[in-house]
């Protein structure tokens, strides 16, 4: 399958240039999807992600290694090849990170643009109310989780608001 071009030879055409170049560039991008059980929230193509692991901020760029991580309560940003910066929440999950893309199946999850700060401060509220009033280990257990979620989802609609 010897390719011949130009007065070169190429072993197969697999190694040709075209074949290269072409790889090049799809391992610039990331395809992004993230859903969660509400349904479906984004999909698109990006030159980075960041997600919000259990151990700290994880920042993905073409060409990862395959990783797969859960997610705790925070801010998901897609930075687009155009350079726009797509802010999401999640409220947990897990990411499934490729060298071409990053899946993120999320326990709830929120757009930016859809982002309610009235809506977070009540959630928060309502979490701490929960708290206070849980009667068994069970309720407090869920309270806490719950306020976990609500202080992070109000902590990135802040964040919003500041234009980070």
């Amino acid at each position: 399958d010897a390719v011949i071009e130009d007065g070169a030879a190429w072993p197969c055409r697999r190694h040709h240039p075209s074949r290269l170049l072409h790889h090049e560039i799809a391992m610039s991008e990331l395809k992004v999807e993230i859903v969660s059980a509400q349904g479906h929230i984004h999909s698109g193509v990006a030159k980075s992600v960041f997600l919000p692991g259990e151990l700290g901020e994880l920042g993905i760029l073409p060409g990862h290694t395959p990783l797969l991580t859960k997610l705790k309560p925070g801010a998901v940003r897609v930075q687009t090849a155009e350079g726009e910066e797509l802010p999401f929440f999640v409220g947990g999950g897990i990411a499934e990170i490729l060298p071409t893309g990053v899946n993120v199946l999320a326990d709830s999850a929120l757009r930016g643009k859809d982002a309610d700060a009235a809506a977070a401060q009540a959630a928060k509220d309502a979490a701490e109310a929960a708290l206070a009033n849980a009667s068994t280990e069970m309720d407090m257990a869920k309270a806490q989780l719950e306020l976990v979620e609500a202080a992070a989802r109000l902590k990135f609609v802040e964040q919003l608001r500041k234009g980070r």
